[in-house]
């Protein structure tokens, strides 16, 4: 599950790992082993990962299925603005 939601948020975020690898300050061959499930990251790594991406650990390791957006430091406009996004995605996409 945790290789799978690493590769997946890397890729949904248009990185390749030697971008991940680059952030997190480890090498591409970790985040290769990370995403084949050859070696799990460290809990300290886990909340780099975490921060890194916008999402909590428990969505990381599957115990919470939804993912959080940090709307830290915006203004309630903006949230909204971002709501509306949202709902008009969720609207073209039912299944969503």
């Amino acid at each position: 599950m945790l290789s799978e939601k690493i590769k997946s948020l890397r890729l949904a975020g248009n990185y390749s790992q030697v971008d991940i690898a680059e952030k997190l300050s480890v090498t591409k061959q970790t985040v290769s082993n990370w995403e084949n499930n050859n070696i799990q990251p460290s809990v300290d790594m886990l909340v780099k990962i975490a921060d890194l991406f916008g999402v909590s650990t428990d969505y990381l390791l599957g115990r919470d299925m939804s993912p959080k957006l940090d709307v830290s430091g915006l203004s309630e406009i903006e949230i909204q603005h971002l709501n509306m996004i949202i709902n008009d995605i969720r609207n073209k996409n039912p299944q969503v």
